[in-house]
């Protein structure tokens, strides 16, 4: 005796598979028109530039011999020169999330009576987070990669490795 086609598991097999690799595209053509890849850089040239103008930054925070400290709490961060004697009006510190763009902050600090920038935090930090210190000219770059929260002062130094 004949069984109907659409009786037979054999049958629904066969359609399936190629139905679940037509799904599948659907699936990853919806994924790649509303989550567009953000790394690629559209002018390349002169993104390089600015790569080139960032190591000469960082450069001269070795130069002149920019080190400062790093301290956290929940509440408070606290940044103390250590290297320098020299006294700027501003200091920016810059937080960049590896992966998160829209948790990416910065901060203006002024320097207290006792010589350190500190700040009043909104939230708690942590993860891997690259931080970037600049004068209110930009004329030098201290960057470091830090892991927060973290036990004691961050050393924070300049690094041509991390200038990029």
């Amino acid at each position: 005796m004949k069984t109907s086609w659409y009786k037979e598991p054999w049958a629904w097999l066969v359609f399936m598979l190629p139905l679940s690799a037509v799904i599948a595209s659907f699936t990853t053509y919806y994924i790649a028109n509303h989550n567009p890849d953000t790394l690629v850089v559209g002018d390349y040239y002169k993104h390089g530039q600015a790569i080139n103008q960032d190591i000469s930054k960082v450069k001269l925070a070795q130069k002149l011999g920019m080190k400062f400290n790093l301290s956290m709490t929940d509440d408070q961060i606290v940044i103390t020169p250590t290297g320098i004697d020299k006294k700027f009006p501003l200091l920016n510190v810059y937080f960049y999330h590896p992966t998160l763009a829209n948790k990416d902050f910065r901060l203006k600090l002024t320097q207290d009576a006792d010589g350190n920038f500190r700040s009043a935090l909104t939230k708690a930090i942590s993860g891997k987070w690259r931080i970037t210190l600049t004068p209110f000219d930009e004329q030098w770059k201290v960057q470091e990669v830090i892991h927060l929260p973290s036990n004691g002062a961050i050393a924070l130094t300049p690094d041509i490795t991390d200038a990029n």
